[in-house]
């Protein structure tokens, strides 16, 4: 067999209950030689007793910590591990179709591209519904008499639509977006532009290093013969909540706005009062709104806003108290908690 020139980085994106689904789905349809870091932060006992069996069954390197990462500093940690040709930073709660490794490496070495993206698709029903096509990012700049303005600029193509209607018009071709869900990236940029930015805790990640990478004279593709999906909550276990609390947190999510807005010294605009308006949404819709009408149904007989207000009014508590621990116990973490390699022995190639 040939050696690897793909290392495969897993990461926690919000949760753990598709770990096991997730990385059946790499080792099934996966047919060219990879190496895979799994990094795991925090996970429970159960998923951690599942890693390190799988570790040990196939020979990858698990990477461990007894407490939660954020997304930059997870993939950072398995980064640091790579020394191949190519890195694919995958979330733990994608599955993949057979041959998306092998397309993806094939638009690179007939592109020379930077950056690959397959076509993410989105939930369940797997496959079916598309997440993102490529898209646009950047800064615009506008200037209108003597005040300019500058911009943040995120699209997202063919966000929702079936992959059946648009699968036909779709072909490999240079974007300007790729998302963390999966990319692959040629590990050579990083001797530019550094490892991934950790003070972007939880959003917009995938934006500055589009960005970044395309300053630095790289480019980025689509290659739609390659096929993944993220499966999201809800439903989320009980063993996911803590996780999901502190990676979906206030404080996370406004000092992540705030890193993009003076690293790209971006104008505090419409975009950012919207964002800032919206703290919290994805608990309020993941956790509120499933647990209120629960509540509602059973008590009330009926839907009650009055419930999911004061739900919401505990989970802003709550919320705060969780991120301000975390973070009173994280500089003690950092100093006395290394990353533990559980198997350092050298990957099998598949």
């Amino acid at each position: 067999m040939s050696e690897p020139q793909v290392t495969i980085v897993v990461s926690p994106r919000e949760r753990f209950s598709c770990t096991q689904a997730s990385l059946e789905s790499i080792y099934e349809n996966t047919q060219i030689p990879f190496k895979l870091v799994y990094v795991d932060g925090g996970s429970p006992a159960k998923i951690k007793r599942y890693l390190e069996e799988q570790a040990q069954e196939k020979q990858f390197q698990l990477i461990r910590t007894e407490h939660y990462l954020s997304p930059n500093k997870a993939r950072n940690l398995g980064l640091a591990q790579v020394n191949t040709e190519y890195v694919v930073f995958i979330d733990n709660d994608v599955v993949v179709t057979p041959g998306w490794l092998q397309q993806l490496v094939k638009c690179a070495e007939e592109t020379n591209a930077t950056i690959v993206s397959p076509l993410i698709c989105q939930g369940e029903p797997v496959h079916e519904e598309v997440h993102c096509a490529g898209g646009e990012s950047g800064v615009k700049i506008e200037t209108k008499g003597d005040r300019t303005r500058r911009r943040i600029i995120e699209k997202i193509y063919k966000q929702g639509r079936k992959v059946a209607d648009v699968r036909p018009q779709l072909q490999r071709q240079q974007t300007g977006l790729a998302e963390f869900h999966c990319m692959m990236v040629r590990t050579a940029i990083f001797e530019k532009v550094g490892m991934l930015d950790e003070a972007l805790l939880n959003t917009k990640e995938h934006v500055d290093f589009c960005m970044t990478v395309m300053e630095a004279g790289g480019n980025v593709y689509l290659e739609p013969d390659s096929l993944v999906t993220y499966v999201p909550g809800p439903p989320l276990e009980l063993t996911d909540i803590p996780f999901y609390m502190l990676r979906w947190s206030d404080a996370w999510e406004l000092a992540s706005l705030h890193r993009l807005r003076d690293k790209w010294n971006l104008t505090e605009d419409e975009y950012f009062k919207n964002r800032y308006n919206g703290l919290g949404w994805r608990r309020k819709m993941t956790i509120i709104k499933p647990f209120s009408q629960k509540i509602s149904k059973m008590v009330l007989k009926r839907p009650s806003k009055k419930v999911e207000e004061l739900l919401v009014n505990i989970d802003k508590t709550l919320n705060k108290y969780l991120t301000d621990r975390y973070a009173r116990k994280q500089p003690l973490v950092e100093q006395s908690q290394t990353p533990q390699l559980l198997q350092q022995k050298t990957p099998t190639t598949v």
